[in-house]
């Protein structure tokens, strides 16, 4: 099906039909037709999330356009070819001609796009080249070169391959170089977030290969791209065009280059010894400069001056900030409503047991979709496997009000009733080697309010206090059911640290029985 969406989003961004067409693997005439009608239907980008390629393809084309059958005048590709040699010669030029000699002869012309095709089909029979004059700031051409530079494991003596990432822009040459320890989609994303840096702005377009960072599925009709590359070309208001599968000629800048930097950078360093990927990066700097101010040979100027005069004031500007790579990930929401992310766990609202999600993942921050919608989001943990990041909002009721008793909450509750009452149940979190232990014990006391009254709560645990440093349950309940708590006086002058603690057990004394 037509990317409409697409289409209408690159064309927001000021693309022309062709890179939109070029882009989203249809035709000029269509992307024309889906222009014009979503004109007519007052469709602005950006549109809205529920309206699907679908849905616009039934808002913009109601009608099913009936395809014609009859034949068309298949046009002379030799001709042509001998045509396009001679100066000022175009593609349109000859195709304007075609279509009057088919009137003429009453006959049905090509369409421009198939007399294109037609005579492709015959330039690569005949190892014909034709020369594409790139406009500048259009389009960034990128790869991996294929000879690799190596630094030295300091600690090991072992050598260590380096990939060097080679950026160039189409109409001034201008490049970047840059060396990577691997060809992650890290170290990918991050060589063209520099490159853009490098620049100081972005092309309308990048071109890449179809290696798998950067391309999930290559098709010469509709390549699926990497997710993440995506999301950095929406980032900084580009498009991703990649070449076609074995045709190094869509990215000819790139493949120049490319040879360049393995001559004057990668051979040019191969007798000297470096340590550290910095260290080999800062070299390839000097001699990136040195490259990019080497005089052309069949034209004035540099790549360097080329790109100050013609290219560097048509580039778009960078975005605030740089790109934050984000990995995509998909997961399954488990009965404990949590989702596990490189040994890390995380909470999602309970209402998703058992769904699938999709999780992006930066380095400072994990946020979960479903069905394109955010639902929730959690700082990244960090350090030992098996953390646990719980959000109570996303708890079912039962499991919120198990969780809100913790030791905090009871000596909150303590302190409320009386600087005793605090002190014994500290005590008695205190004497447990687990806190969690001692919860029940601490709302038994705590409840014992409710039938006794918070005032001979208070007198009942300074009374056990003056027995022991740790009272129990058991003790401050057995003072509250004989009535002790009431022999003690003023108890509320006397604070937990001007009693000195008893040495003996819970022994009677003289006043128990009644004795002067």
């Amino acid at each position: 099906m037509t990317k409409y969406r697409e289409i209408i989003r690159l064309s927001s961004m000021g693309l022309s039909q062709r890179s939109i067409a070029s882009s989203c693997r249809c035709s000029r005439n269509t992307v024309s037709d889906v222009l014009n009608r979503a004109a007519g239907k007052e469709l602005t980008w950006p549109l809205p999330e529920d309206i699907a390629d679908a849905d616009l393809q039934l808002l913009l084309f109601p009608e099913k356009a009936q395809r014609d059958a009859q034949s068309r005048k298949v046009p002379d590709c030799e001709y042509i070819h001998r045509e396009l040699a001679k100066s000022g010669v175009t593609l349109s030029l000859l195709w304007n001609e075609y279509c009057e000699t088919c009137r003429r002869n009453q006959e049905i012309p090509l369409m421009y796009t198939q007399f294109c095709n037609h005579y492709r089909k015959f330039a690569s029979l005949t190892k014909a080249t034709m020369h594409i004059q790139r406009k500048p700031g259009e389009q960034m051409e990128v790869d991996w070169a294929g000879q690799t530079a190596s630094i030295i494991d300091p600690d090991t003596g072992e050598v260590l391959p380096i990939y060097v990432f080679v950026a160039a822009l189409s109409c001034s040459q201008y490049a970047y170089v840059e060396g990577f320890l691997s060809q992650n989609q890290e170290n990918w994303i991050a060589a063209h977030v520099h490159a853009f840096a490098h620049f100081g702005g972005v092309t309308k377009v990048l071109v890449p290969d179809n290696l798998k960072t950067g391309v999930e599925k290559s098709s010469g009709l509709s390549p699926v791209i990497n997710k993440s590359y995506q999301e950095m070309a929406e980032h900084y208001g580009t498009a991703v065009i990649p070449a076609r599968v074995r045709k190094p000629k869509d990215k000819p800048s790139v493949e120049g280059a490319v040879g360049v930097a393995s001559t004057w950078i990668i051979a040019a360093l191969r007798n000297q010894t470096f340590f550290s990927l910095s260290e080999l990066n800062a070299s390839i700097r000097e001699k990136l400069t040195e490259l990019n101010q080497r005089p052309f040979q069949k034209r004035p100027g540099s790549r360097f001056s080329a790109f100050h005069d013609e290219e560097k004031h048509l580039l778009q500007p960078l975005p605030a900030s740089p790109y934050e790579l984000a990995t995509w990930k998909i997961a399954t929401v488990q009965f404990n409503y949590h989702i596990s992310v490189e040994h890390m766990h995380y909470s999602i609202p309970y209402e998703y047991i058992k769904h699938k999600v999709d999780v992006r993942v930066t380095r400072g921050v994990i946020e979960v979709f479903y069905n394109g919608h955010r639902i929730c989001s959690h700082p990244r943990l960090h350090g030992r496997p098996g953390q646990y990041h719980t959000v109570e909002d996303h708890m079912p009721e039962k499991h919120k009000q198990f969780v809100q008793w913790n030791a905090e909450r009871f000596l909150s509750w303590a302190k409320s009733v009386g600087p005793f009452t605090s002190a014994a149940i500290r005590a008695i979190l205190a004497c447990h080697r687990i806190e969690q232990q001692g919860f029940k014990a601490c709302m038994g006391v705590l409840k014992l309010a409710d039938k006794y009254s918070l005032f001979r709560l208070e007198a009942a645990c300074a009374k056990a206090l003056s027995f022991t440093p740790q009272p129990s349950y058991k003790q401050i309940s057995t003072i509250l059911k004989s009535g002790q708590d009431a022999l003690m006086p003023e108890t509320e002058n006397i604070t937990p640290s001007e009693r000195k603690p008893a040495n003996h057990g819970f022994t009677r004394g003289a006043d128990y029985y009644g004795r002067n």
